[in-house]
């Protein structure tokens, strides 16, 4: 018996309220395991004075680092353990300074986030039409089609750009390739499911008159899921923004760079100046791509 029949034979048994409560009771006893061996281990442990460093830390991020463009301390000086004054610095001018090199950054992981996505959505098109079903493309293109787009989709970004700024060095080209290769995976995955969910009697209406496999697709199946493709298309772009913020993390540049200094200074000031500018860029994103596809829909 093929693997395919046996995993038909055994759907059944995944049915129904029986079925439910038996997957339900499997998570249990994964999340229990989890636990259990994490704790035999010790690796569950939150450290020393866990309260104390919460406080500490949660003051800091309740005073972002650009409050001090209005209310900065414009003659701070630095001393020495014998009181010798070693510099003197207006942190308006120095925060108003982080704030248009931080402007600069965001451009910049926009940018990584909308070229990759652009490049993933074109790679991911031609494969996702081999491996719809529905489309009968040849059985070893679909074979091959599913396994890059499987590979692709199974590598995070963040390690596609550990390789990729080996190759092509630090900046923002590793990070678009990175973005563009990962999201080939996702997108290719999202197209092919819109190609599968198609009312085939088109599409057969089409190849019924002699058309060629380019002239069905162009005719028949891109029409009708155009609209879907651009509702994809503009989630994965959504979600790459985000992704695209921690490549900076490894040179790719763009506000991951900015964390990264931040973390490693301690200076929870600025990181929470720097998220709160991330979650303003997604939830501005999110606003035009929510009115975007309702207006596809």
């Amino acid at each position: 018996m093929s693997l395919q029949a046996q995993s038909r034979g055994f759907i059944p048994y995944l049915s129904g309220r029986l079925g439910f409560l038996g997957l339900g009771l499997a998570y249990v006893l994964l999340v229990t395991v989890c636990i259990a061996t994490l704790a035999h281990e010790n690796e569950l442990s939150l450290g020393r004075n866990p309260v104390a460093n919460l406080l500490k830390t949660a003051g800091e991020f309740a005073h972002p680092s650009f409050l001090d463009v209005w209310f900065g301390n414009t003659h701070l000086e630095y001393k020495s353990d014998d009181g010798t004054v070693l510099r003197v610095e207006n942190r308006q001018e120095v925060e108003l300074d982080y704030l248009a090199g931080l402007g600069r950054a965001t451009w910049t992981t926009i940018r990584i986030a909308t070229l990759g996505s652009l490049l993933g959505a074109l790679l991911a098109l031609p494969l996702a039409v081999l491996t719809a079903r529905n489309l009968a493309a040849p059985r070893l293109f679909a074979w091959v089609s599913k396994g890059i787009l499987d590979v692709a989709r199974s590598i995070h970004t963040l390690v596609f750009g550990l390789v990729l700024v080996g190759i092509v060095g630090l900046g923002p080209t590793a990070g678009i390739l990175a973005i563009g290769l990962h999201s080939m995976g996702t997108y290719g995955k999202l197209f092919a499911e819109a190609i599968e969910a198609l009312d085939m009697a088109a599409i057969d209406a089409v190849r019924s008159v002699g058309a060629t496999p380019d002239q069905v697709f162009f005719n028949a199946v891109w029409p009708a899921v155009l609209p879907q493709f651009v509702s994809s298309h503009l989630y994965v772009w959504e979600f790459n923004i985000r992704d695209s913020t921690i490549l900076g993390l490894i040179g790719a540049g763009g506000l991951g760079l900015l964390i990264t200094e931040a973390t490693a200074l301690f200076q929870w000031g600025r990181l929470a100046t720097v998220l709160i500018v991330i979650v303003l860029m997604v939830s501005a994103f999110d606003a035009v791509s929510r009115r975007i596809r309702k207006a596809l829909s």
